[in-house]
């Protein structure tokens, strides 16, 4: 059932369901009405129609002649997710580097503290939805609307296979560990520190998220 909040309901119901999708609640190959959406969420079919519409220009549902169907995220699409984040997100950190200001080292400083404290307690949940915190904030950060525009719902898209990644034995560690390291070097504004620390951080994440999806 949708919780009505301040944003439209179709907003709403747009971020339930690519959240199911992205979760693999939803899979791939699953169809989709919406009657079908409309009794599960208990909202009409106008804003159903919306997200929907919303759901298909992003390719996570296709319209087939039995009707819409889930797509979701396949492995190449993860492979190439992450050639884009090779060639783009490490600019990004290095410009965050660049522009952040004390406030913005502060809350990259507090996510990481949350992340270690998690990693302990092996909640790979906990850890994903702060990992996606710390990269939104380093996006932001860049100054960059544009890379901000790009970046967020490319790292939005990979949600399942994080924390399927972070399951991974040591991952969830090895991976706070590069984040620690990666916000020391945006707090010190060493962007040839950061570009080095970050491209390592995406191989890391591309390898163990491939290892994990098998």
């Amino acid at each position: 059932m949708i919780e009505y909040k301040t944003v439209s309901l179709a907003n709403q119901v747009y971020e339930a369901l690519e959240k199911k999708i992205l979760d693999g609640t939803y899979q791939r190959g699953e169809a989709v009405s919406e009657k079908k959406l409309s009794e599960e969420l208990g909202v009409s079919r106008t804003p159903i129609r919306e997200a929907m519409s919303r759901l298909m220009h992003d390719k996570l549902i296709r319209e087939t002649p039995n009707g819409a169907v889930v797509v979701g995220i396949t492995d190449k699409d993860i492979q190439d997710l992450f050639e884009v984040k090779r060639r783009i997100e490490v600019l990004a950190t290095r410009w965050a580097a660049e522009n952040i200001d004390e406030e913005g080292i502060k809350k990259l400083g507090a996510l990481v503290d949350e992340q270690e404290y998690y990693a302990q307690k092996g909640d790979a949940e906990k850890v994903r939805d702060l990992d996606t915190e710390f990269h939104d904030t380093i996006y932001k950060e860049s100054g960059s609307p544009i890379m901000e525009s790009i970046l967020s719902p490319i790292h939005h898209k990979m949600h399942k296979y994080r924390k399927a990644s972070l399951e991974q034995a040591h991952r969830i560690l090895d991976s706070v560990a590069e984040h620690r390291a990666i916000y020391e070097a945006i707090a010190s504004h060493d962007g040839d520190k950061v570009d080095t620390l970050m491209l390592v951080h995406i191989e890391h994440a591309y390898h163990s998220m491939m290892e994990g999806s098998k």
